[in-house]
């Protein structure tokens, strides 16, 4: 009976972190629309972009360095930096910024 407790226990706390998992994760298709409507005016965020700074890095180049790491630029993205215009970003739009940053690697 034990035994069988300890499953059911198991199983639930598998199922509930599966359930918070796919909760928390970030959207990636919601970052690309986010990115081209705030970020395109300076960063080239997908291909094709004809327009955007030449003194700043596309998105595609982020995306490529050595320790890129979709958490630590979401928490970059929070923290306003005299470079960047200061957009309000949730901690959620952030996470989808990075996710899509990150999926063009």
């Amino acid at each position: 009976m034990r035994q069988h407790l300890r499953q059911i226990c198991l199983l639930l706390a598998v199922a509930s972190s599966f359930g918070m998992s796919s909760a928390l994760a970030a959207d990636a298709d919601h970052g690309a629309d986010l990115a081209k409507r705030w970020c395109a005016s300076c960063h080239v965020v997908a291909n094709g972009q004809a327009t955007a700074s030449a003194d700043v890095p596309s998105f595609a180049s982020v995306a490529r360095k050595p320790d890129f790491s979709p958490e630590r630029l979401a928490f970059f993205l929070l923290d306003p930096h005299p470079k960047m215009p200061n957009f309000p970003l949730s901690r959620i739009e952030a996470g989808d910024i990075a996710a899509y940053i990150g999926s063009l690697r």
